[in-house]
Parts: structure tokens; sequence; C-alpha cells
């Protein structure tokens, strides 16, 4: 009465040729996924390790936390490196938290 008969519609055709396009698409968020993702973290990645690899007694650096100080030991075999803030305070943190190092002179002024 208040619903009309739905009907199937027999002279359409389905629409084809969607293969070759969504593989375009695929290879285009491929591509904008390597160019705009992967390819700047890895960058991002092998400076910090060549950072870290540079590392020497007596550079000041700054840390991921905002902490200025100037490294007053570091091994090779551990991952800690020991910074002085100052003359009597010191305190060890992890290599990977050290996030720049910066030009002598910079933390007295």
């Amino acid at each position: 009465m208040f619903i009309s008969n739905a009907y199937a519609n027999a002279a359409g055709t389905p629409q084809g040729g969607g293969t070759m396009e969504l593989i375009f698409m695929l290879v285009v968020f491929g591509l904008i996924f390597y160019f705009m993702i992967f390819r700047p973290q890895s960058k991002r990645v092998k400076e910090h390790k060549n950072l870290m690899s540079s590392l020497g007694k007596g550079d000041e650096v700054l840390t991921s936390g905002g902490i200025v100080g100037k490294i007053a030991k570091i091994s090779d075999e551990d991952a800690y490196v020991l910074l002085s803030l100052n003359e009597t305070t010191q305190i060890t943190i992890k290599k990977d938290y050290i996030a720049a190092v910066l030009p002598k002179g910079s933390i007295q002024s």
C-alpha cells in the first residue's frame, strides 16, 4: 500500500576496468608513503647514529629533556653517558636521549 515494489534492472551492464585504476592508486600511495614518511625518518635515524658515534669526552650536549651539560665520562660498551651539569652535580643518562652537540662555550653563555 505505502511501499512500492522494487524491480531489478536487467538492461544495465556493470562498469569494468577498475583493477588498473586500483593498482595505480596503490602505487601512488606507496610512493607517497615512501617519500613523505619512510625516507625522512630513516635519514633522521642515520644522522642520530652518526651523532652518537661522534660523541666524546668534554663535548657540550643538549638532551631531549632540555638539560645542557658537558660529557664527563663515556664508555663504548655501555649505552650511558655521565653528564656534568656543574662542578658538583653529575647525572647519568642514556646516549639515545642526547639531541644535539652544542658549540664549545655554550654552557657559560
